[in-house]
């Protein structure tokens, strides 16, 4: 048995004034209870307690024992307790980590919003394009695009990110806008090359099967701010997910190529160190992720 497991029985025996009733509450009998304070008394090799048939007794060594034991045995509750709140509670802080376009355009706006639910929550926002090690870095959530590798990571579904073809009125003036999928070849276009990673775009129509059609690059980007801002200066038609381009459509800056027709889209997933203990802070931020990723949830983040 533990140190402070010993003590915790000593302060119950003393505090009861009975070795069976400590028993009780420990769930075990009164000769375990009597070994363990005696065991206690051999090694610190002095008597804690004087025992007779009324009861139990300190002696000096043993009240300025059970002075010490007192405190040492409510810190240890107060450790557990606090623990136990942040499992259950969102406090604390919370670490969140993103793409850097996804996560200054639509994650800072709805960690704001959690954050106001919260208000006893600390919040650490990360965005990186590059892969992050969520345990290295001290990631709590990190919110990932695309099909997930299979690891030991926890992980969520959020949503889908749908894409869309987009082109500036002034270019599609000068250069005439598509109206087949296979029309696309004859235009330059704007690639976000961490996605579309070759000079071919899969189209899906409104129906039937999709149309694979070679394309030329005018511009190749990992970045999405560089397409959006090379369609927008009428560069030719990008590759654009909704969020991204849903200002510069409403603004008229862009307009839609194919109507009806998209770009593949992607799966929005929560991804967390471990599946196992998962914090309530991660958990929450979780279930309110969930559900603000709806049908066309693009729609709802503020402009600008």
């Amino acid at each position: 048995m533990d140190r402070l497991q010993a003590m915790e029985m000593f302060v119950r025996v003393v505090e009861t004034g009975s070795f069976s009733k400590a028993a009780r509450e420990f769930a075990t009998t009164q000769p375990t209870v009597t070994k363990q304070v005696a065991a206690t008394e051999a090694r610190l090799k002095v008597r804690l307690l004087n025992r007779n048939t009324r009861g139990v007794s300190l002696t000096e060594a043993g009240a300025l024992y059970y002075e010490k034991c007192k405190i040492i045995v409510r810190e240890a509750e107060e450790a557990d307790n606090v623990v136990r709140m942040r499992q259950t509670q969102a406090q604390g802080l919370l670490r969140v980590g993103s793409s850097v376009a996804f996560g200054r355009r639509v994650i800072v706006p709805l960690a704001l919003d959690f954050m106001r639910e919260h208000p006893q929550l600390q919040v650490d926002l990360s965005f990186e394009d590059r892969y992050t090690d969520l345990v290295a870095q001290g990631i709590d959530v990190a919110i990932r695009m695309g099909k997930l590798a299979d690891s030991a990571l926890g992980a969520r579904f959020l949503g889908t990110n749908p894409w869309l073809m987009a082109a500036s009125p002034k270019y599609l003036r000068k250069a005439g806008t598509p109206k087949r999928p296979q029309d696309l070849s004859g235009h330059e276009t704007l690639i976000y090359s961490s996605v579309q990673g070759s000079d071919v775009w899969r189209v899906l129509p409104p129906r039937g099967e999709a149309v694979t059609v070679p394309v030329t690059a005018r511009l190749r980007s990992n970045n999405l701010s560089a397409v959006l801002a090379a369609a927008r200066s009428h560069m030719g038609i990008a590759a654009l997910p909704w969020y991204v381009a849903a200002d510069s459509l409403a603004s008229g800056t862009i307009v839609e190529v194919l109507k009806g027709h998209s770009l593949p889209e992607q799966e929005i997933h929560a991804v967390y160190p471990s599946p196992k203990l998962v914090p309530q802070k991660v958990s929450a931020f979780i279930a309110f992720l969930q559900g603000r990723f709806g049908e066309r949830w693009w729609e709802g983040l503020p402009r600008g």
